[in-house]
C-alpha cells in the first residue's frame, strides 16, 4: 500500500517547512519575490568582478530586488565596481585568506531576505539567480548548490561576456569535478541525503536564506587558509536542519579549471592542512578515521545520574565511550559523582550539552535510571537514528531508557515550534521505538562492583 504524500508545513508569509529533505514537495513552485543580496568574497580580482558583475547586470530577477555585495579580503587596490546595480563594497584586514570572514561581513551588510554566495571569478549565466533563490525564498531551511561550470575565461572582457549570451562565439569548456556530477545523480539532486550530502555543497555557487544563515552563525571565522570552510558550513548547517538541494539548472562558470587540475603546490601538504581543521570542527565519521578524538564529539550523551551510585554510573558510562562520544552528567549528585570517579577523561563533564556541540554534533542520547546497553545495541541505536528522515529512536525497558535523537530534526525544531506549533513540528521527523531485549537494555544495579 502506497503511504500517503506529506504536505508541507505552513509558515509566516508564504513560507514553509517541510519533513525530512524533502524538497521535492516544492517542485512547481515559483518561489517568491524576495530581497537577494549577491555577497562576493574579494581579493585583486579586479578583471574578474567586471566579468561576474556583467554576468549579474544579465540577471532574469528583478533588479530591483537584488543588490550586490562585494567584500574585500583586504586587496592593495580596493574595488571600485561599476555597475547598473545596487552595487556596495565592505572590507577587511588581510590576516591569510579569510574568505569565511569576507562571506560574513558581507552578509552583515545587508537586510536582504536571501543570501547568494558566488566568487569573483565565477560568473552566472542569465537565470542563475532566479533558479537558485527559488527554494530558499519559500522554505528558509534550504541550502542550495548551484551547478559550477568551467570555461578558459581568462583575459574576456564584459563585451564578449554579453556577446556570447547574444549568441556570439562561446568560451572553450573544461571539464567539471565528475565526482560531484556523480554525487548529484545518485543523491537525485541531494534529495537522497546521508551523513556525506554535506560535502557537496562548495561555497561559490551556494544559496540560503538570511534566517537559516543566522541560526547557525554563519561562515566559522577560524579557517585562514584555502579550502574547507564551505564544508565546515554545510555540515553545521544539516546538524541544525538544513534542506540540502542542487539545482542544475543554477550554472555559474568558473575562470579556468577545478583545483584539482590546477597547478597547486604541495597539493597533498595542503590538502592534509585542509582535512585536520576541518575533522575537528566537522563529526562525520569519515573525516576521523584516524582515531583522533576532538572537542566537538559527533554523539553527546546526557545522562541524567539520578539513582545512580559510582559504580553504576561507570558501567552506564562504558557503554558509549566506544563512540566518538562527549557525556554531560546532570541532576542533584552529578558534581559529587563527577568527582568521585577520580579519572582523567575530558570526554566527561557536569551540566547541560553546550549548545555549541548540538550545533555540529550528529545525535543527542539521553538516558533515563541506571541503564546499560550491549555495545551492539548502542550501535544498532545510532544507526537507526542516522536512517534518512529518522528523527528519534526511543528504547525502554521499566523505569530505565534511552533515547537517541537526531540534531537536524533537534534543531529544526527548535526553530519552528512557536510559529508552526508542536503538533505540526513532529511532523519533522520519523519517531521509531526499538526492542529492549534486542538491545541488551537493562537496569544497572546499584551495587555494581568496579573490583578485579
Amino acid at each position: 500500500m502506497t503511504e500517503p504524500r506529506p504536505s508541507p508545513i505552513p509558515l509566516s508569509g508564504g513560507r514553509v517547512a517541510v519533513p525530512g529533505n524533502r524538497w521535492d514537495l516544492l517542485d512547481g513552485h515559483p518561489g517568491l519575490p524576495v530581497h537577494v543580496a549577491v555577497v562576493i568574497p574579494f581579493y585583486e580580482q579586479h578583471a574578474q568582478l567586471d566579468l561576474t558583475l556583467a554576468a549579474l547586470e544579465q540577471q532574469t530577477y528583478p533588479h530591483e530586488l537584488l543588490e550586490v555585495i562585494v567584500a574585500d579580503d583586504g586587496s592593495a587596490q580596493a574595488p571600485r565596481p561599476q555597475s547598473t546595480l545596487a552595487v556596495s563594497v565592505v572590507s577587511q584586514g588581510r590576516n591569510g585568506f579569510r574568505a569565511a570572514a569576507a562571506r560574513n561581513l558581507g552578509a552583515r551588510a545587508t537586510t536582504a531576505d536571501v543570501l547568494c554566495f558566488l566568487d569573483a571569478d565565477t560568473h552566472p549565466d542569465p537565470d542563475y539567480v532566479r533558479r537558485i533563490v527559488r527554494l530558499p525564498s519559500v522554505l528558509p531551511d534550504a541550502l542550495v548548490v548551484g551547478r559550477r561550470r568551467h570555461a578558459a575565461l581568462d583575459g574576456w572582457t564584459p563585451d564578449r561576456w554579453r556577446a556570447w549570451h547574444a549568441g556570439g562565439p562561446a568560451p572553450e569548456v573544461l571539464d567539471e569535478p565528475q565526482w560531484l556530477r556523480e554525487a548529484y545523480d545518485r543523491t537525485r539532486a541531494l534529495l537522497d541525503v546521508d551523513h556525506t550530502s554535506y560535502r557537496y555543497v562548495i561555497s561559490s555557487v551556494m544559496c540560503c536564506s538570511r534566517a537559516l544563515f543566522t541560526d547557525i552563525g554563519g561562515f566559522d571565522e577560524s579557517f585562514t587558509r584555502y579550502g574547507g570552510e564551505d564544508w565546515e558550513l554545510a555540515h553545521r548547517a544539516v546538524c541544525s536542519g538544513a534542506v540540502l538541494q542542487h539545482e542544475p539548472l543554477a550554472v555559474a562558470w568558473h575562470s579556468g579549471p577545478d583545483w584539482a587540475g590546477r597547478d597547486v603546490a604541495e597539493r597533498t601538504a595542503a590538502k592534509n592542512h585542509e582535512a585536520l581543521a576541518v575533522a575537528r570542527l566537522v563529526t562525520d565519521p569519515d573525516a576521523r578515521r584516524h582515531g583522533l578524538r576532538y572537542e566537538i564529539p559527533e554523539v553527546a550523551v546526557s545522562v541524567d545520574v539520578t539513582g545512580h551510585t559510582a559504580g553504576s554510573l561507570v558501567a552506564t558510562l562504558a557503554c558509549f565511550l566506544p563512540l566518538d562520544v562527549g557525556i554531560w552528567l546532570h541532576g542533584p549528585s552529578a558534581e559529587d559523582l563527577r568527582r568521585e570517579l577520580r579519572d582523567d577523561d575530558t570526554r566527561i563533564s557536569v551540566g547541560d550539552v553546550p549548545a555549541e556541540v548540538t550545533s555540529r554534533c550528529r545525535f543527542v542520547l539521553e538516558t533515563r535510571g541506571r541503564a546499560v546497553l550491549a555495545q551492539a545495541g548502542v550501535s544498532n541505536l545510532v544507526a537507526t537514528c542516522g536512517e534518512p528522515g529518522v528523527g528519534e529512536v526511543v528504547v525502554e525497558n521499566g523505569d530505565v531508557g534511552v533515547v537517541c535523537r537526531s540534531t537536524w530534526a533537534l534543531n529544526r525544531t527548535r526553530r519552528w515550534t512557536a510559529e508552526a506549533g508542536a503538533d505540526a513540528v513532529a511532523g519533522f521527523y520519523e519517531a521509531r521505538r526499538l526492542d529492549a531485549a534486542e538491545l541488551g537494555l537493562r537496569q544497572g544495579s546499584p551495587d555494581t562492583s568496579l573490583a578485579w
